[in-house]
């Protein structure tokens, strides 16, 4: 759940915003049940997500993850990459962090009614404990523990930042060549909207 590198993305539209936001909780058509601005930011966010899984920077970042973990390297790695958006947040943005996530949080809130309900619950949890946690490894290695708890089958996650501190040095060099890249994806997806 890359809910802080898919709020960065969508820049300053509240509808885009808390569409991008809650992409993971819509599954899909779109269709007519959402105000346009919030279905452009489910399909945005849908748009970011299928970048990202066949970019060969990505790749090269999920392919750092052990093998034994599979299918859940992806996870990880969109994970990752929040805590490197977040450890940088200075380097990438003009506004502190902790005043970022003040502002998104009041944008998603006045979007409330249109959030999944079980997204509705998690919003002071995400915005109030899980993002500003994330610029420390411990923040992702309790986010992936929750996880952990919340997916029904066996799965690896908790424990997993122990593969964020064995590459930290290569998965932070993808991710700083990986978001100049993504940025300029969304901003032409963007240009494409408006035509």
């Amino acid at each position: 759940m890359n809910f802080l590198f898919h709020l960065y993305l969508s820049g300053n539209d509240p509808d885009l915003l808390t569409g991008n936001f809650m992409g993971d909780f819509v599954k899909g058509r779109v269709g007519e049940n959402y105000p346009p601005g919030v279905a452009a930011g489910i399909m945005l966010h849908r748009r970011i997500d299928s970048f990202a899984q066949q970019h060969i920077i990505f790749r090269r970042s999920y392919d750092r993850i052990a093998p034994q973990y599979r299918l859940w390297r992806g996870v990880f790695v969109d994970l990752f990459y929040d805590h490197f958006l977040s450890a940088g947040w200075d380097e990438w943005a003009d506004e502190s962090l902790t005043s970022y996530l003040t502002r998104a949080k009041k944008m998603v809130e006045a979007r409330r009614a249109w959030l999944p309900e079980r997204l509705q619950g998690l919003l002071p949890v995400v915005f109030d404990e899980l993002l500003p946690s994330y610029c420390e490894i411990d923040g992702i290695g309790l986010a992936l523990e929750r996880m952990s708890r919340r997916v029904t089958r066996d799965n690896p996650l908790a424990g997993g930042e122990r593969e964020l501190r064995r590459n930290y040095a290569e998965l932070r060099e993808d991710f700083r060549c990986f978001l100049p890249a993504v940025s300029e994806f969304v901003a032409n997806f963007a240009e494409r909207g408006r035509r």
